[in-house]
């Protein structure tokens, strides 16, 4: 009889600095964005701008309909690539978001993924801590880039007796 392997997965996993390297690229699943989304962020954020909750006045825009928040897409995006498992359990803090643009509208109807990739490393001075900055390219269906920007994390070290 053949024995057994067991395969443990935790969520999230376990995952240190050291784990990530320059150049590492994830892309995520898609999400597809509806009405509902534009209004219970409108009711979350309180920002109610016609542009993102009233369809006839969005009509009249450049647009022709209402768009997503530029921050629903920011929290989307954000949202995708921690679902991913990409970061498990090794970021701490935020340290920043740098270099936000909304390069195109997204409209109730389109669907977006994340392509993330590794930009940045910095081990600094600290040796529980080191710094990740991810380039996140918010993408269509039609695979057209709407959002980027670059997330600085802090996330933590392995134990220098494990390393």
């Amino acid at each position: 009889m053949q024995s057994m392997s067991i395969r443990l997965h935790s969520d999230p996993a376990d995952k240190w600095y050291e784990d990530y390297t320059l150049g590492e690229v994830l892309i995520t699943r898609g999400r597809t964005l509806n009405i509902g989304d534009l209004t219970a962020f409108a009711g979350l954020t309180g920002d109610h701008y016609p542009l993102h909750t009233d369809e006839q006045y969005a009509k009249t825009t450049r647009f022709g309909t209402r768009i997503a928040h530029g921050p629903l897409t920011f929290s989307i995006a954000v949202g995708l690539v921690g679902l991913s498992n990409f970061y498990g359990n090794s970021i701490v803090a935020l340290i920043e978001i740098v270099s936000l643009r909304a390069l195109k509208p997204v409209i109730p109807g389109d669907t977006i993924h994340v392509k993330a990739e590794v930009v940045g490393l910095e081990a600094g001075a600290n040796p529980k801590y080191g710094q990740l900055t991810v380039s996140y390219s918010v993408r269509n269906q039609r695979d057209e880039e709407v959002m980027t920007f670059h997330q600085v994390m802090l996330a933590r070290r392995r134990p220098q007796n494990t390393r």
